[in-house]
């Protein structure tokens, strides 16, 4: 546990008193001084926070005060005479303005008469203004006691970067024995521990039952238990104070929005109905991660309409009931699906991260947008650093580049071939595409079907979105796109864009980069490229080089190339989450500014370049970066880097148990790219038999058939497809961190069972 106290001045002097479920910290002063409260954070950590000098004298019980004295050069610890028995106890250390002042806690800490080896804390760099204490595990002996002012029995123990006389006094004399501990004490210290979390709590707990019988130990851990269940007590921390919100019998039955923040008096009604939901989201987080927990509760849509166990859909005039609103939210959660279930394969975002869905309540309670620094300072900034660092991971220069989070990886490719149409043609910002050539894009038939949705959106039509054959992997033919780029300006049309894949949705098909950013750089075309589900794999030494190539930038100084890469699908980050890169700076901005003057003001206070708003084709847009901000901060690259080979390993490993049984048969041979693994289930009536229009007629039937099935048990999901003239097969993508080898197992039997009849 660490303590971390504000300024300080070095010369004065602090007590530390430790009472039930408190910890107290002074300056010890004949002025009255500040009081600085701790409060912990963490197992590992705690917090000080200042308030008013109310000092009292005394604490409950035989707790008399686990005091701390602090000077300029050492530290003394009393610990209560009942409690010095206790096998583990808390070392209080220092790091002071400067390394060389910290006292040397290596070479030992001393008590009168003795002294005991203890760990040294880790290398830490203090604040130039404030001194810092860690409290660190130690092994406390049984010392002698001797009397304080008030005639109560202390344990003495002194620590000090220059070993004191006091310290290395002999106490060969004193009496070695301590009075046990009495079950007052006990329930004392325990009260001490119901103030820490439960972990901890426990701990302290532990160090306390050293000595006591079986039925004085069920009886504390017992009673701990039951004080420290999660209805009694849960911390909060303002940066004013450190409150704790109580949990108390609420009757929402009687209870509206109308009685909830910022109606008057509303506050405790507010943090009761929180805390309510509180419960119910962490009891689907924990329920999403246990196996035995159904991946969904499937009901038709008519069941749903007409009404599930009183769970209605339909909207009222007159408000409902806070009791039916919380109601509502676990019956929510209850029909939907778990999309962070270890076993669910069904799409390519899946997952539940813990850190991200810390990050998604926070930026949900901030409720800000991301068109100005003026309302999103911290936030516009975030976005602004993770781009850059995104860009460098591709491999373009931190100096170039720009980018935006968008809604999704269609809106980031539209973006994409809205740059492209504006650095060739920028009149067709003014004037419409009635003022430019007839202009055509290039992408492959395996590509994500936002290429044509934005060709109709943007005016293009579909007919001039051209498809470039694929090998049977799913890869661009090269030679098949050059053909189609000198086709096309045969017949009078401008190509004007050229979309190559980083995997794509079905198949998992990397498109050979380096040769079509070739056939770009020979024609003078725009090359995308849409990494949205493979954009992950750049994170990963071990695979980043599917993606060779990426990296191309163009010569020629009319053309940029651009980048959709989703964090929400390979990354684990939870929706959405989704970036357009684009190589050249200021080209987004070009395309979409319309300075609206009640937002985008000139003449501001601070630089108004970090007013990103204009450059995205929305005004309002949501803080979809503060979660991939803090799990790119908790996991490091490293982290995700690990996270994308174990993914890519699981895939590995489905292919090798399915490749060679005659159950299944492989919808294109070799390994898998990605974690795509294309399979058919071959039933027993169908093994065998020679490939004829009515075998795959047949087989066209069996994966809808298993899939309904699956939904209807709920154990697992995973999602099927037709592709080309080929039969449905299932599609298996794996982008969960949380799924393991035994959940692939289940899959494949699972499978098995359900088919076995057909």
């Amino acid at each position: 546990m660490e303590l971390a106290c504000g300024t300080v001045p070095a010369k004065d002097r602090l007590q530390l008193e430790v009472t039930p479920g408190r910890l107290r910290l002074r300056q010890s002063r004949a002025e009255p001084g500040r009081l600085l409260g701790a409060t912990q954070k963490s197992d590992r950590s705690a917090r000080l926070a200042v308030s008013q000098p109310r000092w009292r004298d005394s604490c409950p019980g035989d707790a008399q005060g686990l005091r701390q004295k602090w000077s300029e050069s050492d530290f003394l610890l009393r610990f209560p005479a009942a409690s010095t028995g206790l096998t583990n106890g808390l070392l209080a250390s220092s790091s002071r303005r400067r390394d060389s002042e910290r006292p040397d806690f290596s070479r030992s800490v001393r008590a009168p008469g003795r002294s005991i080896a203890s760990r040294a804390p880790g290398p830490r760099k203090p604040s130039p203004y404030s001194s810092r204490f860690s409290l660190q595990p130690f092994l406390v002996p049984d010392w002698p006691r001797t009397p304080d002012s008030r005639g109560v029995g202390t344990t003495e123990l002194m620590a000090s970067s220059t070993p004191s006389s006091s310290a290395t006094s002999s106490n060969a004399g004193a009496d070695p024995n301590t009075t046990n501990l009495r079950p007052t004490t006990y329930d004392t210290w325990c009260g001490v521990a119901h103030g820490c979390t439960r972990k901890l709590g426990l701990k302290i707990c532990g160090f306390l039952q050293r000595t006591n019988s079986l039925e004085e130990k069920s009886r504390l851990v017992s009673a701990f238990k039951e004080r420290q269940s999660s209805k009694n007590l849960l911390s909060c921390e303002n940066s004013d104070k450190d409150g704790r919100f109580r949990r108390t019998e609420t009757d929402f039955s009687n209870l509206f929005a109308r009685d909830l923040l910022p109606a008057k008096n509303g506050e405790e009604q507010t943090v009761q109905f929180l805390l309510e939901v509180v419960d119910i989201l962490l009891n689907y987080v924990r329920k999403t991660f246990d196996r035995s927990t159904k991946v969904l509760d499937f009901h038709h849509p008519h069941q749903l309409l007409e009404g599930m166990e009183g769970f209605n859909l339909e909207l009222s005039d007159h408000p409902e009931s806070l009791e039916q609103i919380l109601v509502d939210c676990r019956d929510t959660l209850k029909y939907g699906v778990r999309t962070g279930h270890p076993r669910f394969f069904n799409q390519l975002s899946t997952g539940l991260d813990i850190i991200g869905l810390a990050g998604e309540w926070l930026t949900s309670t901030a409720n800000t947008n991301m068109f100005t620094y003026e309302i999103a300072p911290v936030f516009v900034l975030m976005e602004q650093i993770t781009l850059k660092k995104m860009r460098e991971i591709v491999g373009w220069s931190s100096k170039d580049g720009d980018g935006i989070f968008s809604p999704g990886g269609a809106i980031s490719n539209m973006y994409s071939i809205m740059a492209a149409r504006f650095k060739y043609f920028p009149e067709v910002k003014t004037k419409g595409m009635a003022a430019v050539p007839k202009l055509v894009l290039f992408t492959s038939e395996h590509s994500h079907y936002s290429i044509k949705k934005a060709g109709a959106a943007l005016g293009f039509g579909t007919d001039n979105v051209i498809l470039i054959k694929c090998n049977e992997r799913g890869k661009i033919i090269p030679s098949d796109l050059e053909t189609k780029i000198l086709e096309a300006k045969q017949k009078g049309y401008v190509p004007l864009y050229v979309n190559a894949t980083a995997g794509t949705t079905v198949y998992g098909a990397f498109d050979p980069i380096q040769e079509i950013a070739d056939i770009c750089e020979k024609y003078n075309l725009w090359l995308h490229v849409d990494a949205a589900w493979g954009g992950g794999l750049l994170m990963s030494q071990k695979h980043r080089h599917k993606l060779s190539g990426i990296e191309r930038v163009s010569y020629a100084s009319f053309r940029a190339n651009s980048v959709t890469w989703n964090p929400h699908k390979m990354m684990g980050v939870l929706l959405q989450c989704s970036a357009i890169l684009v190589k050249e700076k200021g080209i987004l901005q070009g395309c979409n500014q319309m300075c609206a003057g009640y937002l985008f003001q000139p003449d501001k206070q601070y630089d108004v370049s970090y007013d990103t708003g204009d450059k995205a084709i929305q005004c309002g847009r949501h803080v979809d970066i503060f979660k991939f901000w803090l799990m790119w901060k908790a996991k490091g690259t490293v982290g995700f880097e690990n996270q994308i080979n174990k993914c890519l390993e699981l895939a590995e490993y489905l292919y090798a148990k399915i490749k060679n049984r005659e159950e299944f048969e492989m919808v294109f041979d070799g390994e898998p790219e990605h974690t795509n693994v294309c399979f058919w289930y071959i039933p027993q009536s169908l093994r065998g038999v020679p490939d004829s229009p009515e075998r795959r007629e047949k087989l066209h039937r069996v994966a809808p058939k298993i899939k309904a099935l699956m939904m209807e048990s709920g154990t697992t999901m995973v999602g099927y497809q037709p592709q080309g003239d080929k039969a449905n097969f299932f599609r298996m993508v794996i982008s969960n961190p949380a799924a393991t080898q035994s959940d692939i197992d289940f899959l494949i039997e699972e499978i098995e069972r359900l088919g076995q009849d057909l």
